[in-house]
Order: structure tokens, then C-alpha cells, then sequence
């Protein structure tokens, strides 16, 4: 692999500087990436895609990606202690470094975002092999999380150069019918939203399209603050939690806790048919919030009419909301990590581009029920 530092002058544009195609990966830093992997392809159905270690000239770490239809972990662990990666491990445990977007120049999305305040983290480089080139920039987000630019439109190998092909190891198990990122929440901290919220505005040309008060996401105990922002084509969402005032610690509060800072909090993966795809990952290990079967009762009442049945809904505890355009169903789960920091969504949209509003006050009671057992309400 040839690594090749890119400089180059962009004109500003008045449309959508940012045009993004996508979220290209999530990468995780984790302190063990072999076992990690193996836990997304047994627990979430992912499959084997590329490698990247000592063996193809990478020395500082081991990455393996794997992919379910279109969507890509990494997952990177560090092969040396005393280095950033390991301090990022040590610091804040298991967790997401790099939400990696698509475009179609990676050179212009650093020059476009950086010009309006972005810090920088990589500036342009192109790699390449036998199989083409990949261009990738970066910039620092909130916490030690990073939005890397991926440019991969004259790259043909199986993810990028520095890593060979992984599509055959002994252990290969079924997908579970996860298709892409629906969106993924960072939490901040105390009166640092609005902030964020202009970050996002002004360096990357988001809009604020959704917005929850302490009045919407709270408890008999807690509460928090949401806004969604999303790119101008709307492929990309990213909610922003901060903690609100309440009578007892909120969940973004035990995060920020645990995981020493400001973080991603979830990543939201769509399904076609969440039923068949809950199914699936309970019966390999994964579990999930549940509410009160009481929140079933006048569920009808609340959302209006459903194509679903509402039996396996109720068993599994999937929840179901609606807005003008249509509902949705979701389902989270309990953190992967032994700290109380990250976990998945698995949601389905019948139409609904909203982000279940209706469901929090139930949600955040079953939250509060697994921070009561943890000690930490």
C-alpha cells in the first residue's frame, strides 16, 4: 500500500458543500478486536470482509471489518501498550472513534469543513494498491470521536488498501437482516448541545430538524435534551443528547461518567422485518430493554392503526410510535460493554422519519430500572 498526502486548492461552493453519500463505516476502538469481531458475526450476523495487522504492514494495530448488506463495522485494537490508541482504550473503555462518512471528494470535505472551523485530524491521503485508491480526510467532533471523509469511487478491493481480504475464516454465521446506519447519537455534556448543534450547522451545513425539551424525554427522576440534525440530502442523522435537571443521575449523566466523556452513545441499525431480526439476535445472545406489557395496552390507542401483529411485539417488546409520514418500531439494547455506555437500536420505518417521541417516558423507565440495578440512578 502507498500512502500520499494531498494538497490542493477548493473553490466554495454555494449549494451543499457537504454532499454526503452515506455513513461509509463505524469504527470502534476495543481492547480486543479479535474477539470483537467474532462477537458482532456470532451475536449481530456480520460477516467477514478485510484485515489489516502486522501481517499487511500495519504495526501500531489490528483491524478486521466486517459487513452486513450496508453496513460496516471496524473493529481496531492497538498491538503495543503507551500509544493513543491504548490511551483511548484505557480512558474510555470500549467505544466508537470514527464515524466514517462517504463522498465523492474527500479533498473538498476537509477543505470545505476545515475552512469553516473544523479541527483537522487527518488532512487528505490518498492510498492505494493493485485495486485503485482510496482518498480519506478527517476532522475531531465532539469528545475524542472523528468524522473521517472516505472517497472510494476508483477503489474495487474489498474495503480499502492496508487490508487484504478476510472472507474466509472457520467461523461464518447467517446475517440477521441489519442493512445500514439509520442514524447514531453522540451525548454531550452539560449546556454543550446548543454548541454542537451549531458545530454541525455551520462546519458541516446540517439542519436542525428535530428538537426534544426535558418536557418530552423525561421521568418521575430524570431527563434530557435532544436535537437531531441532519446533512442537507438527509442520508446522514445524528442526534445530540445533553443531560437536563432531575431528581436522580440521567443516563447521558452515567454515561458521560463511565465512558469519561463526550461520546457516541448508540448506533441505530434498520431492518426490514424486526420481528424476524429480534428474533434472531435474542436466540444468539443479545439482549434488549424491556417495558411493562401495560405499555401494550392502549397501544393501538396511541399510534393508530398497524400492518403489524401486535402478539410478537408485545413478546419481544419492540415499541412502535408514528408522525405524519408513517410509524416506526424499535427496540434497544442493554450496553455491550461492561461499563453502561454503548448500545444498539434496531428500528423499522413504515414511512415515520421521526425518532419515537412517543416511546421515551416508557424507554427511559426501563433505562432507569437497569441504572437502579447497576447502582447508579
Amino acid at each position: 500500500m502507498k500512502t500520499e498526502t494531498i494538497n490542493k486548492t477548493i473553490q466554495p461552493t454555494e449549494e451543499d458543500f457537504l454532499p454526503l453519500q452515506g455513513t461509509d463505516y463505524v469504527e470502534f476502538y476495543v481492547g480486543n478486536a479479535k474477539q470483537a469481531a467474532h462477537y458482532y458475526m456470532s451475536a449481530f450476523g456480520f460477516q467477514p470482509l478485510a484485515y489489516a495487522g502486522p501481517e499487511t504492514g500495519v504495526k501500531d494495530r489490528a483491524s478486521y471489518a466486517v459487513r452486513q448488506h450496508k453496513l460496516t463495522f471496524v473493529l481496531t485494537t492497538p498491538v503495543r501498550p503507551d500509544n493513543p490508541l491504548a490511551d483511548h482504550i484505557y480512558k474510555h473503555g470500549d467505544g466508537v472513534k470514527a464515524i466514517s462518512l462517504r463522498v465523492d471528494d474527500a479533498s473538498n470535505a476537509w477543505q470545505e469543513t476545515t475552512r469553516r472551523g473544523a479541527k483537522s485530524y487527518m488532512e487528505p491521503q490518498r492510498l492505494t494498491d493493485n485495486q485503485g485508491e482510496v482518498v480519506m480526510s478527517g476532522i475531531h467532533t465532539y469528545g475524542d470521536t472523528v468524522h473521517l471523509f472516505i472517497e472510494r469511487k476508483n477503489y474495487s478491493g474489498p474495503f480499502m488498501p492496508g487490508y487484504r481480504e478476510w472472507s474466509k475464516p472457520h467461523f461464518k454465521t447467517a446475517d440477521t437482516g441489519l442493512l445500514y446506519v439509520d442514524h447514531c447519537v453522540g451525548n454531550v455534556g452539560w449546556n454543550q448541545m446548543n454548541p454542537w448543534v451549531k458545530f454541525y450547522e455551520e462546519v458541516m451545513g446540517f439542519k436542525n430538524i428535530l428538537s426534544f425539551d426535558d418536557e418530552d424525554i423525561s421521568t418521575e427522576y430524570s431527563a434530557l435534551m435532544s436535537k437531531v440534525m441532519s446533512s442537507g440530502n438527509g442520508f446522514v442523522k445524528f442526534p445530540i443528547n445533553e443531560p437536563a435537571e432531575g431528581k436522580k443521575k440521567s443516563q447521558v449523566e452515567e454515561y458521560l461518567e463511565f465512558y469519561k466523556g463526550e461520546g457516541v452513545q448508540h448506533v441505530a441499525m434498520a431492518t426490514a422485518d424486526i420481528v424476524k431480526t429480534v428474533r434472531d439476535l435474542q436466540s444468539r445472545g443479545v439482549e434488549f430493554l424491556k417495558v411493562p406489557t401495560s405499555y401494550y395496552d392502549d397501544l393501538l390507542d396511541r399510534v393508530g392503526h398497524i400492518d403489524e401483529d401486535l402478539e410478537p411485539l408485545k413478546e419481544l417488546g419492540i415499541l412502535v410510535d408514528r408522525d405524519n409520514e408513517g410509524y416506526l418500531l424499535q427496540l434497544f439494547s442493554k450496553p455491550v460493554e461492561d461499563r453502561p455506555t454503548v448500545f444498539f437500536e434496531i428500528i423499522q420505518r413504515k414511512g415515520a422519519k421521526s425518532f419515537g417521541k412517543g416511546n421515551f417516558k416508557a424507554l427511559f423507565e426501563a433505562i432507569e430500572r437497569e441504572q437502579d440495578a447497576r447502582g447508579n440512578l
